[in-house]
């Protein structure tokens, strides 16, 4: 080889290098992408929304009982302790709030669950109560708010399924290949979601027929 064929080669040399690495970059964000690491994240986003669909409608449920409380009250004033009872058991639900950064802490989710548990006995305890008064259970504000407590229990069941299926998606993620990888290294800071406690009729939401 000349000289001058010599100096061409080592002049084309960086040219090549310059003209490769945006073909590699490429190559290695499709590698990258393929390999799951958005994964956890996308994952865990959805978990996350899917949890605020479950907290805004067991406020929503919340928000009903006062005025269901004195609905009730204005014909069965005797029932004081079945009426203070889901008085008290509203207070503690609302009182316990886990929110989308902390439904990784076991203990806190399980007081959350067992306070929205006792709500729901309560007021199951209401609804067969109701059964003494027929002038109650035709009261027109009465049956609206039967309706509307209806759909909120409906609600419920369906933001609860929808979440324990997004939580399995992301802890799954979490713990099998390739994510378990990511989660060792670029997602160490992730945790294992809590669901809820499966329980016998748990996918069917409480009945409440006046």
């Amino acid at each position: 080889m000349t000289a001058h064929a010599t100096d061409l080669a080592t002049d084309l040399a960086p040219s090549r290098t310059r003209l490769a690495l945006p073909f590699l970059a490429v190559l290695l964000a499709l590698f990258v992408s393929g390999c799951g690491i958005n994964n956890i994240p996308t994952l865990e986003e959805q978990a996350k929304a899917k949890w605020a669909d479950v907290q805004n409608n067991y406020q929503r449920r919340a928000d009903l009982i006062p005025n269901l409380v004195e609905t009730v009250k204005g014909y069965a004033k005797q029932e004081k302790d079945v009426l203070e009872a889901v008085i008290n058991a509203r207070a503690r639900a609302t009182q316990i709030q886990v929110n989308a950064n902390t439904v990784t802490d076991p203990e806190t989710f399980r007081k959350f669950q067992e306070a929205q548990a006792q709500l729901s006995g309560a007021l199951g305890r209401l609804i067969a109560t109701v059964e003494n008064y027929p002038d109650l259970k035709s009261n027109q504000n009465f049956l609206a708010l039967q309706s509307q407590l209806e759909g909120t229990e409906n609600r419920i069941a369906i933001a609860r399924r929808d979440y324990i299926e997004a939580v399995r998606a992301y802890n799954t993620e979490l713990r099998t290949w390739p994510g378990i990888i990511w989660a060792s290294t670029v997602y160490r800071s992730h945790k294992p979601m809590e669901t809820f406690a499966a329980t016998a009729g748990s996918d069917k939401p409480p009945p409440v027929k006046f």
